[in-house]
């Protein structure tokens, strides 16, 4: 075979990814937009000595799982790879994604993984959940200012006008940010020659307020003909937040590190409600979805800067949270450590329920707004602390360990520890420290169910056991998947073992970080 072939293919399985994976003459073909059960009429586009990349030339037999795309441009888009399989399948797929993960990576038996899952949780609509948008701004075919998508493995911008993943009103604002751009003669970033003003717009939406934030993500020290734009956008219902970002480098990073607010306040704010997870006796049924969970009392308030890290699907991670919360079966008076806090949004959810929240984060301006939003809500049981979990956590641990033996420490102890790690997951040190620091329960929460395996592979190689895993479904029509475990210690020393120092947390990291860092 050679390349730009043509071929009959059927597909048989679906990729990490979300592409199609078929068979053909000894080689196994990777293709994107093919779902299981297609027969396609397939090109090969790249031929390596096992395997393959091909394209759907034509569906000579469509599988019984394909539906017809909402959005008209998905093929194209790089943003939803599974959109033409209906939603049922997209939820077996995550579910069986991360059960492979875990026993092709983690090396579990796949019956234990089976019985330990519970159903994944799905959405009741799988459009419309995302309260952010990142859109890269060029030149379209046509030489109009274009703002949109990058197609799959490019950067080349895929026109949108609306994406069915966002909210309807990031259409209107996008728009007018074009015809600002036109009427200003303000020139959009071109990566191959560094020139240009505008590379990115960012917009957030608050789902619970109904506030939007817009940053313009600039190529200068300045915004030009900042007034205009704020009298562009400044009567929108619900705008809220105007500014623009800095960045000049030559990167693939969106943000850079300074943020000005031009207009209105530099955050939006939004709401996390808790939610009553369903009983064991309802886990009985296959898949859950949004009407599953109750809503209970408590709702906590988060204020949102454009540099915030935040779950981006607002409906699901109540779920999300909710469960974790419920995973780490707390009872008023535990001491816990949230690792990868972001802006506090966890370890919000846990202070509910805990005597002290520790929580760490690398981002400066996450943990002042995770201090902030702490106090806006009236919670005095946490503290905060800015570094890398893989050296904050390690740091601590060593420091306390060196001292003479005291009273139990409650950090140094902790009843539970959550993790919710970027894609790479845990850095093995931090797992290490986790496993010394030997809690009861480890809370992990993942975006990456390979990383996860991984991860778990070591934790369960060193003294513990998993108990539960559960699927969420929080970016619908991609081919990612969020997922919650439950972790149970097997082998924690008794109380009268604990070693600890009579030194403060706070007074260590007053000192080491002269000042920098303080508590909420």
């Amino acid at each position: 075979m050679k390349k730009n072939d043509f071929f009959e293919l059927e597909i048989t399985d679906i990729g990490a990814d979300g592409e199609g994976i078929g068979h053909y003459d000894g080689m196994t073909f990777f293709v994107k937009d093919a779902v299981i059960g297609d027969r396609i009429r397939a090109r090969a586009l790249k031929l390596k000595k096992n395997y393959g990349y091909a394209r759907v030339e034509e569906i000579l037999v469509p599988s019984p799982d394909r539906v017809t795309p909402q959005c008209p441009i998905h093929r194209q888009c790089g943003g939803c790879q599974i959109q033409a399989l209906s939603y049922e399948k997209q939820l077996e797929y995550k579910n069986r994604k991360v059960l492979n993960h875990l026993v092709r990576i983690g090396g579990f038996d796949e019956a234990l993984i089976r019985s330990l899952m519970l159903p994944i949780v799905g959405m009741k609509d799988s459009f419309r959940y995302r309260n952010k948008a990142q859109f890269p701004v060029g030149y379209g075919r046509d030489g109009e200012i274009a703002t949109g998508f990058y197609a799959a493995r490019s950067h080349a911008i895929i026109p949108v006008e609306d994406c069915l993943l966002g909210v309807k009103d990031n259409e209107e604002i996008l728009f007018r940010i074009r015809n600002w751009m036109r009427m200003c003669k303000i020139e959009p970033y071109d990566e191959t020659t560094g020139q240009g003003i505008v590379r990115h717009i960012l917009l957030r939406y608050g789902f619970t307020t109904k506030e939007i934030m817009v940053c313009l993500v600039i190529n200068a020290g300045k915004l030009p003909y900042q007034d205009e734009l704020i009298e562009v956008l400044s009567d929108i219902t619900g705008m809220t937040s105007i500014s623009f970002n800095i960045n000049r480098d030559n990167t693939n990073r969106i943000l850079g590190d300074t943020t000005i607010c031009i207009w209105g306040q530099p955050y939006i704010t939004d709401y996390i409600h808790l939610k009553q997870i369903p009983t064991d006796e309802q886990y009985a049924g296959q898949t859950f979805y949004c009407e599953d969970y109750q809503d209970a009392d408590n709702a906590i308030a988060y204020r949102i800067s454009p540099q915030s890290f935040y779950q981006v699907n607002p409906v699901q991670t109540e779920k999300l949270y909710s469960t974790a919360l419920a995973f780490a079966e707390l009872t008023g008076q535990e001491s816990v450590w949230d690792l990868y806090c972001g802006i506090g949004t966890i370890s919000l959810f846990l202070s509910q329920k805990a005597k002290l929240v520790y929580g760490v984060e690398i981002v400066p301006q996450a943990i002042e707004d995770a201090k902030m939003n702490a106090h806006i809500n009236g919670i005095t049981n946490t503290q905060f602390f800015v570094g890398k979990a893989e050296e904050v956590l390690p740091d601590f641990y060593a420091a306390k360990g060196k001292g003479k033996a005291g009273k139990d420490s409650e950090m140094l102890r902790p009843d539970v520890i959550v993790v919710d790690p970027p894609r790479k997951g845990c850095d093995e040190k931090c797992l290490q420290t986790m496993v010394a620091m030997a809690p009861p329960r480890i809370v992990y929460v993942s975006c990456d169910s390979a990383t996860l395996a991984r991860d778990l592979k070591y934790l369960c190689a060193n003294g513990y056991e998993l108990k539960k895993v559960q699927a969420f479904d929080q970016f619908a029509h991609t081919g990612h998947v969020e997922t919650v475990c439950l972790l149970s210690n097997t082998q924690r020393p008794k109380k009268e073992s604990y070693i600890t120092l009579d030194v403060e947390m706070e007074d260590y990291y007053r000192i080491k970080n002269e000042g920098k860092n303080s508590t909420t």
